[in-house]
């Protein structure tokens, strides 16, 4: 396959695979694809082991590296970063999670051990333009070839010092606004995300998004995202302008994934109207399965949520008490994931993933070119 993408990566097929487990990013780009490691919430050591393990296993194939580059947060108070809990939560907020998970009986962390759970879990709380710019400082030492904002416009000075290494920069956006900014900062591709997608989305759909700018951004390829794990859905993205997929939830439910057996089950079991937009993760819009902590959060009399980086770190403390839970929080469990759970069903693998979407694409291609040779003839 040729496209804008697979010249500037030097790649067999427009596939774009976001994960944060290095197997599936190998898998995807041994398979001629493009692997993306999700690097936030790694701390800088371990983004170096996994990195350098992706090196040593990736066989030369390119990949690349995303990350949360929000353009607004609110600021850390003074004192131990991240740390001071009471000086950053209300007690409200605190309460009200608390709450929820005692009424269900889940247990809370164990009291010896509370505060250097937390400690640990804040710490790879990874949304401040600072932290942002460590990981890149070791994410460079690295032969990545591209480098993706997943949150915001990156910096243009990052832009600039990427391409010095001949690193190209991406960014995702969720309408046209965010697009231009983008465009603005000089990145050389960007991530068209439909409201269907897993994780941070924005309200326009995919049909609507996709064409509006890879119109608007030409000759900047754009990427298609947002409900994308099937070939004719690949098919479909490319006839309206994109330059190649970008695909995240698919390669949750993968022997690959890091997802545990409990959350793939989740996703298994899922339909795509299961799935909902909700801030109470992150304090911004996230696409989830559904659950009662979800639901919660939604009802009213609920507590607003708080801004990044305070309602990562609110929620820290009860998605922990959750997993270690077992199947007594499966109902509170938020797995992210997008609408495209709707075709997954089983296990498989990340390779077969790629697979069944080329034979799939090659189907649908072939099913358009029969209805242009049709009318063709008729004309």
């Amino acid at each position: 396959m040729k496209t804008k993408v697979t010249e500037m990566f030097g790649i067999d097929v427009p596939i774009f695979a976001f994960n944060h487990c290095r197997d599936v990013v190998v898998e995807v780009s041994k398979a001629g694809g493009f692997g993306v490691l999700g690097a936030s919430g790694y701390t800088p050591d371990e983004l170096e082991q996994e990195l350098r393990w992706i090196d040593d296993h990736v066989g030369g194939r390119p990949y690349g590296v995303d990350l949360l580059m929000p353009a607004k947060v609110q600021r850390d108070v003074a004192g131990e970063r991240k740390f001071a809990i009471d000086q950053m939560i209300s007690a409200e907020h605190k309460k009200f999670v608390n709450d929820i998970l005692d009424q269900a009986d889940i247990p809370p962390l164990p009291e010896d051990q509370r505060d250097e759970i937390m400690k640990e879990l804040i710490r790879h709380v990874q949304v401040q333009p600072e932290d942002a710019e460590v990981l890149l400082d070791v994410a460079y030492q690295h032969p990545i070839k591209l480098v993706v904002s997943a949150l915001g416009a990156p910096p243009k000075h990052q832009v600039e010092r990427a391409h010095s290494m001949g690193i190209k920069v991406g960014a995702l956006a969720g309408n046209l606004h965010h697009a231009m900014r983008h465009k603005e900062a000089g990145v050389d591709l960007v991530v068209a995300q439909g409201s269907e997608a897993g994780g941070h989305t924005g309200k326009i759909t995919s049909m609507i998004l996709w064409p509006e700018l890879a119109e608007a951004l030409d000759p900047i390829p754009v990427l298609a995202t947002g409900g994308v794990g099937r070939g004719n859905q690949m098919a479909a993205a490319l006839v309206m302008g994109a330059a190649g997929v970008w695909c995240g939830s698919i390669w949750l439910g993968t022997r690959e994934s890091n997802y545990t057996p409990l959350e793939k089950e989740i996703l298994f079991e899922a339909r795509a109207e299961d799935t909902v937009q909700s801030s109470h993760v992150t304090g911004k819009p996230v696409r989830m399965v559904r659950s009662k902590m979800s639901d919660a959060w939604a009802q009213p009399g609920a507590p607003e949520t708080l801004g990044t980086p305070r309602q990562l770190i609110l929620m820290r403390e009860p998605m922990a008490r959750i997993e270690r839970a077992g199947d007594r929080g499966r109902d509170y469990m938020n797995p992210i994931v997008g609408q495209v759970v709707e075709f997954m069903k089983k296990e498989t693998t990340t390779r077969r993933v790629i697979e069944d979407m080329l034979v799939e694409f090659v189907q649908a291609v072939e099913r358009l070119n029969d209805i242009v040779a049709d009318h063709v003839e008729e004309v």
